[in-house]
């Protein structure tokens, strides 16, 4: 089962973090939906680091909604006072709505008007005065309801393109031994060249890109979730030609080292 702190470099520091699972209706277009929520003390902030995963996001916070495209290091964000978000965390299935060109949008983020979207989320996540206020997990569970059913109305009816770009995505995330472009192609029955048109089209990012993304995540999950672990041993273990390997992209994607990371997640 996959880590609901995969992707998060330091989930000690987290705020309450949840992820609640797609509905079926929708689950041709959100991997999952994801909702933190925080309350930090007056003059103080909390800053969330992340090595996101490689797709896109429609997130609703503050009465807003906003669309975030995929990213190419490692980002952060400060957290001050009492908060949540909502996020879905799209499949590339679902990306075409939001842009017709997801390479533009990397590492940028844009402010949309969908207040209905907007409305919907927020008044399950901020029932008005007056009102029962439901638990979290309840509180939480409609928000994603109301944006799955928000996004249900789309009535998206994905093409076969669209859905081969969806399984591209997820034999990359999910099979460890795919480590090149033509081990996804050839489990995909596809060419090379047709996953690098998908993931220009349906992702923003290339697919040696979306398999470092994967390395990098587990790479960095397993130096934090066992710190007795051989770091050249997970180099070998995921794929890397030697320690120096992932010591190179840890340096150039995290602008850290493993053993560095692992010191200060160990303190977080």
């Amino acid at each position: 089962m996959e880590s609901s702190f995969k992707g998060v470099l330091y989930p000690a520091r987290l705020p309450t973090f949840h992820r609640v699972p797609a509905p079926e209706a929708v689950s041709h277009l959100v991997q999952w939906f994801w909702i933190p929520e925080w309350d930090i003390e007056p003059g103080r902030s909390s800053r969330q680091h992340l090595i996101a995963y490689p797709a896109s996001n429609l997130v609703v916070q503050s009465g807003a909604a906003g669309f975030s495209g995929p990213t190419t290091r490692a980002a952060f964000r400060d957290l001050t006072g009492k908060g949540w978000a909502v996020g879905a965390l799209l499949r590339p299935a679902a990306v075409p709505l939001f842009t017709d060109d997801p390479g533009t949008m990397r590492d940028q983020e844009v402010a949309l008007p969908l207040k209905d979207l907007a409305s919907a989320v927020s008044a399950a996540m901020e029932p008005p005065t007056g009102k029962t206020q439901p638990d979290g997990g309840t509180r939480r569970e409609r928000a994603a309801a109301a944006f799955a059913r928000w996004l249900a109305s789309r009535d998206v009816v994905p093409s076969e393109e669209a859905l081969l770009a969806n399984r591209m995505v997820d034999i990359i995330a999910s099979e460890p031994d795919v480590l090149l472009i033509e081990d996804a192609a050839r489990r995909l029955a596809v060419s090379p060249r047709t996953l690098q048109r998908l993931a220009r089209k349906y992702v923003g990012l290339s697919p040696s890109a979306l398999i470092r993304r994967r390395r990098l995540q587990d790479a960095a999950e397993r130096a934090r979730s066992d710190p007795t672990a051989d770091l050249a041993a997970i180099a070998v273990e995921l794929g890397y030609a030697d320690h120096a390997h992932l010591t190179n992209d840890f340096r150039k994607y995290l602008g850290f080292t493993p053993s560095t990371y692992r010191r200060s997640a160990g303190e977080s």
